[in-house]
C-alpha cells in the first residue's frame, strides 16, 4: 500500500528548537515541533521557539507559554529506541493525569501523531520502523487506541 502513496515533497524549514543545557534530558531526543503541534493545537508557523533544559522543556508560540515535561512527548524513529527507563518515565508521567480512566495510557493525541507518521512514511523501510516502534510501546495505549492504530497501519 506504501506506493499508492503520493510522493512527498520535501520541506525544508528551520528548526525552533534550540538545546540550553550542556547536559541534555535523556528524552530530549523525542521532542519534535510535530508533537508540540498535536499537543497543543497550532502550526507549525505558530512556534516561537521551543527551549531544551535540563529538566524541563519551554514553548513559546502563537498562544502558547509554557512548560512541558520531557515524559510529555512519544518515541520517535531516526534516533535511540526507547529504553526500560523512558518506560518507567513514562509511566510515572501518566500517573499524574488527573483522568483516572487514562492513568496507565499514553494521552490522546500520540494516536494521531502515530497515524500522522505512518502515512507520511517516505519509504516502506521507515513505515517498518514506525510499526516496530509502536509495536514495542503497546502497552502505552488502550485495545481501542491500538486497534485504531493497526487500522491506520498502511500495510
Amino acid at each position: 500500500m506504501v506506493s499508492s502513496l503520493k510522493p512527498k515533497a520535501i520541506v525544508i524549514r528551520s528548526s525552533k528548537i534550540v538545546h540550553k543545557s550542556l547536559t541534555p534530558h535523556p528524552l530530549a531526543r523525542f521532542v519534535t515541533e510535530e508533537a508540540i503541534c498535536l499537543m497543543f493545537r497550532i502550526g507549525f508557523d505558530d512556534i516561537y521557539t521551543v527551549e531544551c533544559w535540563r529538566y524541563v522543556v519551554y514553548v513559546h508560540a502563537k498562544g502558547v507559554s509554557s512548560f512541558v515535561s520531557y515524559a510529555d512527548f512519544p518515541p520517535r524513529v531516526g534516533v535511540q529506541p526507547p529504553t526500560r527507563a523512558d518506560f518507567i518515565k513514562w509511566r510515572r508521567r501518566w500517573r499524574k493525569q488527573h483522568d483516572q480512566a487514562h492513568r496507565k495510557q499514553a494521552p490522546e493525541w500520540w494516536e494521531e501523531y502515530f497515524i500522522s507518521e505512518f502515512w507520511q512514511a517516505p519509504t516502506e523501510s521507515v513505515l517498518n520502523s514506525w510499526g516496530e516502534l509502536v509495536g514495542s510501546i503497546k502497552f502505552a495505549f488502550s485495545e481501542d487506541t491500538w486497534s485504531e492504530l493497526r487500522r491506520n497501519y498502511p500495510l
